[in-house]
């Protein structure tokens, strides 16, 4: 029999792990034909339809045009003065492989080593943590999610934002390598006077050959040539027969030029520059050899003294005015928790120079066809996926993003979390004009 401390004890713990489950329990495939009726629709591909109808079942849209040439059917869902968007996906992202940032044993995203294109980041991917629920209801609801550290870090997989399992969550299983390119300067901190000082990196050609000889045996291995399997080696079979991408991830303009030349050498076709803070200075370059950009996280100071104040801000209208399709990432401090800022990048792009249906685009179609999901995903199509949600508002501003309903395939999924939770909590508290407050 429990004594009372033991008793007590066992309350304590229920009511912590009640209070502390993750995320809710998943959706159910849709069952029932819903229409939306009313609603202003983005679609995803610089196109608006005012007054517009969407209709969709079986997790697919069906139907999408004005409300006067279209006939709603099943569950009408009215969002007259609302807006209909395309799930926003954010990519070259670690949700789910960290929650804590301050926990070290949180962090399931860097493995020791340094060439790892065989490390897979799904089978880390946790589907229950908190931080994953914490971005859906600023809308987005997909997401690639990407290994970190080594000079290859591993492949990347993408997924919806609302399921039991990674084998649930799965849109595109190892859809592309990821490369940490050498640096060709260093930077170093000087304490006095407080200054950051970039040298050339002397090691940097060397570090290029090393990645180089690397790439080129696994491009000659044959599982064959020996009894003993390379796992490294064979993981790169993707990136030569294209069906996988390889993603290199770099900053400046040398290193961009250098990487051009690299992976014609190497033979590798099928590649996307992520980060390219100085990738304005080459945009002729990159649209000549027809490679797209995840750009570095918007809302930064620019790297060098020397830059506008804004080019962090208006960078994507300059490589989308050259003709080089542009996406918004968000790799840097705080970045699972900061995932949610993702429709916000855009409006400021948007405040920068281009249309905010462009702008929508850097978070929708334009992603979706950077990673190679944009026939299922990205924009609202009869055909495609039913993963959207609807706003009261413009979704790329913080004041007015305000989501009532998100679907993904077609699941009514829950906006509701512990964050929102807290939120509703101290509304009231402070809406109560009796609360006692010192």
């Amino acid at each position: 029999m429990m004594n009372n401390k033991t008793y007590i004890l066992v309350i304590v713990l229920l009511f912590f792990f009640k209070s502390n489950i993750a995320q809710q329990v998943p959706v159910s495939k849709q069952s029932k034909t819903i229409s939306i009726v009313g609603a202003t629709a983005h679609i995803g591909n610089g196109k608006v339809i005012k007054n517009a109808t969407l209709v969709f079942e079986n997790g697919i849209i069906t139907q999408i045009g004005n409300s006067d040439n279209i006939k709603a059917q099943g569950e009408i869902i009215t969002a007259t003065n609302k807006h209909i968007y395309p799930g926003f996906i954010i990519p070259n992202s670690t949700l789910g492989l960290g929650e804590i940032d301050a926990v070290k044993a949180t962090h399931d995203y860097d493995e020791t080593g340094n060439y790892l294109p065989h490390i897979r980041s799904i089978i880390a991917y946790n589907t229950e943590s908190k931080v994953i629920e914490s971005v859906r209801p600023n809308g987005v609801l997909l997401a690639q999610i990407t290994p970190r550290g080594g000079r290859i870090s591993g492949t990347s997989s993408i997924v919806q934002l609302d399921a039991w399992n990674w084998e649930d969550a799965i849109l595109k299983v190892d859809d592309g390598i990821h490369v940490n390119w050498p640096n060709s300067f260093k930077s170093k901190y000087i304490s006095f006077g407080n200054q950051i000082i970039s040298d050339p990196n002397k090691d940097y050609n060397k570090q290029v050959s090393e990645l180089k000889n690397f790439l080129l045996q696994a491009k000659t291995y044959k599982e064959t040539d020996s009894k003993k399997k390379n796992l490294p080696f064979k993981a790169t079979k993707g990136i030569f027969n294209g069906s996988q991408k390889l993603y290199i991830h770099a900053k400046k303009e040398k290193e961009i030029i250098d990487i051009i030349a690299f992976t014609k050498e190497v033979g590798i076709k099928n590649i996307v520059l992520v980060e390219g803070d100085e990738a304005y200075k080459v945009a002729n370059l990159l649209k000549t050899n027809n490679i797209p950009v995840l750009l570095s996280r918007i809302h930064k100071l620019p790297n060098s003294e020397d830059d506008d104040y804004d080019l962090p801000f208006k960078n994507a209208k300059i490589l989308t005015d050259n003709g080089v399709l542009v996406g918004l990432q968000n790799r840097g401090g705080m970045e699972r928790m900061n995932s949610r800022n993702l429709p916000f990048y855009a409006g400021t792009v948007a405040a920068y120079g281009l249309s905010i249906e462009k702008a929508l685009q850097l978070i929708t179609l334009n992603t979706a066809k950077i990673l190679g999901i944009d026939k299922q995903y990205g924009s609202l199509e009869v055909g495609k996926s039913a993963t959207l949600f609807i706003s009261e508002g413009n979704a790329l501003d913080m004041r007015t993003n305000i989501l009532t309903k998100a679907f993904i395939d077609g699941r009514k999924i829950s906006l509701e979390t512990h964050q929102t939770k807290l939120w509703k909590r101290y509304m009231d508290k402070y809406s109560n004009q009796n609360t006692f407050v010192r």
